[in-house]
């Protein structure tokens, strides 16, 4: 039987998400589309009567960004916000910065998929010789995790994302949604799809399946244990949604005009 339901999101498109490139930790704003994602969010979470009692984001600006607009749009501007680096975007180590269907092109389709989708695997990590390495590793952000910035990742699997998302899960967010608050996470694609595999126990061969399109929210429906009662659900228009979806999907793929 379902006690608590839960909504989370994946971020509204953000600038390199047109460029089709690898943003992860690199801190970057919302497009004007993906200003328009949240928005239209927030409208609809309203139409459905929804109220927030706190919201959890990473520490990217997108996440931040997008979670202020939804709260704006629901006039719940006043709702107890936390970050934390726990619920960031996998870090795709050498691979931030790069264009998906370009590297589909050069390495095939399937190692992009498993780049991207897989459980278990981890991309080449970043190194100092990384252009966008001082960028993400000198931020000021990270002196304020609660592990030493030496000790942050240079590149996750989804199974390392889902490792280090646990803890916050379970000291910070579980506690808050045992407690009867309704809770909204605005988080990013992976921090989103480890999220989903814990709670609804999907195995490490069908999260390959799962990709979440931007600025659509997820509910979830948990039972007193905080298990799912059923698969997760995306609120909105379906054919839009599944339209969203193949798009994502369609990012590590070859562009025709390349094959």
């Amino acid at each position: 039987m379902s006690k608590y339901k839960l909504v989370m999101l994946r971020h509204g498109e953000g600038a390199w998400t047109i460029e089709n490139r690898f943003c992860s930790w690199v801190d970057q704003k919302l497009s004007v589309e993906g200003i328009k994602e949240a928005e239209k969010c927030g409208k609809y979470l309203k139409s459905l009567g929804f109220e927030f009692d706190m919201v959890f984001t990473s520490i990217l600006s997108r996440s931040i960004q997008t979670a202020w607009l939804i709260l704006e749009e629901l006039g719940q501007e006043w709702v107890p916000t936390r970050s934390s680096w726990r619920l960031n975007e996998r870090h795709y180590g050498a691979l931030i910065g790069l264009n998906r269907a370009e590297l589909a092109l050069n390495h095939g389709e399937e190692q992009v998929k498993i780049w991207r989708r897989s459980y278990d695997v981890a991309p080449p990590p970043i190194d100092e010789n990384h252009p966008y390495y001082q960028e993400i590793h000198t931020d000021r952000r990270y002196t304020c995790c609660d592990i030493q910035k030496d000790k942050l990742p240079k590149s996750e699997s989804l199974k390392q994302v889902l490792e280090r998302l646990l803890p916050f899960w379970n000291e910070e967010i579980a506690p808050e949604v045992k407690r009867g608050k309704r809770v909204l996470i605005s988080a990013h694609g992976n921090s989103t799809r480890a999220l989903l595999k814990h709670l609804e126990g999907i195995s490490d061969a069908d999260i390959i399946k799962i990709s979440l399109p931007t600025g659509v929210p997820v509910l979830l429906e948990l039972d007193e244990n905080l298990h799912a009662v059923k698969p997760h659900e995306f609120l909105g228009d379906q054919e839009a949604i599944q339209a969203a979806i193949k798009k994502v999907e369609d990012q590590g793929k070859v562009k025709p005009s390349e094959k």
